[in-house]
């Protein structure tokens, strides 16, 4: 049964991070570097402080470099601080339940007030996947 997969099985254990002092130019080459649309941000403790997506670079580029007409900014000016997290425990059904309604496309792991990892919708494909096809060899 699907409810008995839990997030540690399949979340992503190596991530990007940054820093909320993180130059958002720098963010922005390691997105496009990593083929990737967002990154935990952390402090020195590993802790989460917030998450750093697409968007908001692509409002830090708005707001800064062409409003402002500033070049620059900082990661901890343009990430989200109110962030969706997760346990490794937690079932994938009720990851992607939270998918699905609150338009996430990763979600934070924490375990013990640390970040632990990063689960994804396409985490959750996968274990889906590994699920139905365990006897597909």
């Amino acid at each position: 049964m699907l409810k008995s997969v839990k997030v540690a099985d399949y979340m992503t254990r190596q991530l990007i991070t940054f820093r909320v002092d993180t130059p958002l130019f720098d963010a922005i080459k390691t997105f496009s570097e990593n083929q990737v649309s967002g990154a935990p941000v952390i402090n020195q403790d590993n802790q989460l402080v917030g998450v750093l997506s697409e968007v908001d670079c692509l409002r830090g580029i708005l707001d800064k470099t062409y409003h402002e007409e500033e070049v620059g900014g900082t990661v901890g000016e343009f990430m989200t601080t109110k962030v969706d997290t997760v346990s490794g425990h937690t079932d994938i059904i009720a990851v992607a339940e939270q998918f699905i309604h609150r338009g996430r496309r990763r979600i934070p792991v924490i375990e013990d007030g640390k970040l632990v990892g990063q689960v994804s919708r396409k985490d959750i494909l996968r274990a889906v996947n590994d699920f139905i096809c365990k006897d597909c060899d």
